[in-house]
């Protein structure tokens, strides 16, 4: 097959993470694994107003801190061009452009698409928490090899509660998965993961958090403090032992981004393959 750009947006503003570390180790580990031909660029979208143009396959745009609601900044309005391009490249060509959308970057692309209501959370979701399917979560194929509940690492200010279904219905699109259920909690469950289109989507949580890097990040003293200091003990013991098993955290980050990655390659991959033999 031919070459397959992948354009990985960097939305952190210039702060120290672990996401952009996971994201192009998941990229490096598919290339080896899938034998693909693959090629990445990242753009420091936030710091430098750096974007992509429509020359990629596939688009990755990172979690970031800060905050989500409408800006006067810049690169926000590049950001959203760009998304929309994307939109109406897939509604005119055959060969699709393929986005995975994280945190920060979902809760941005739900704003500008009007398909719920962004607001600021009473207190930070911070921790290692069960994320609920929905019935069409059920049946999303990224979802497949994760039981119900699964983990995810959740680090937001924010949320994004209220789906609009009438917008939805409208461009097709499909709540995944829920936060947590809190019974003693008079809330809207936060919306997890969305998927817009065929080819976009979008996860509130960090499925690209890796277990052995967050265990590393969260055992050096500054961090483990600060965490022990915030939000107590017990959340910071919690979120060492989930780190450790295999069945939490290094099973999300097993399943979702490279099976996007592998589902996309193998999409374009088809799309080639057609026009060569028409």
């Amino acid at each position: 097959m031919s070459l397959v750009k992948i354009a990985v947006l960097d939305m952190n503003n210039n702060h120290a993470n672990e996401g952009m570390r996971c994201i192009l180790h998941i990229i490096r580990n598919v290339q080896g694994n899938e034998h693909a031909d693959l090629a990445f660029d990242v753009f420091d979208v936030r710091a430098n107003n750096d974007l992509p143009n429509l020359d990629y396959d596939i688009y990755i745009s990172s979690g970031g801190p800060g905050s989500p609601m409408a800006s006067s900044d810049e690169w926000e309005s590049q950001y959203f061009e760009l998304i929309d391009q994307i939109f109406d490249w897939n509604a005119q060509n055959e060969r699709k452009k393929y986005v995975f959308l994280i945190c920060h970057s979902f809760q941005l692309v739900v704003r500008h698409l009007n398909l719920g209501l962004l607001s600021r959370r009473k207190s930070t979701s911070f921790g290692i928490f069960p994320v609920h399917k929905t019935d069409e979560g059920d049946s999303e194929a990224l979802l497949e090899g994760l039981p119900d509940p699964f983990f995810a690492v959740d680090s937001r200010d924010y949320q994004i509660t209220s789906p609009d279904a009438e917008r939805m219905n409208e461009m097709g699109a499909e709540i995944l998965c829920l936060e947590k259920i809190r019974p003693h909690v008079l809330l809207d469950r936060a919306v997890m993961a969305m998927r817009f289109s065929p080819e976009i989507i979008g996860t509130q949580f960090h499925p690209e958090a890796d277990n052995e890097g967050m265990l590393r990040y969260f055992l050096q003293p500054e961090k483990r403090n600060h965490i022990v200091l915030n939000f107590g003990q017990e959340k910071y013991d919690d979120m060492v032992s989930y780190l450790q098993d295999p069945d939490k955290i290094a099973l999300t980050e097993s399943v979702i981004l490279p099976g996007f990655l592998r589902q996309a390659i193998q999409s374009l991959s088809s799309t080639v393959e057609e026009h060569e033999v028409a």
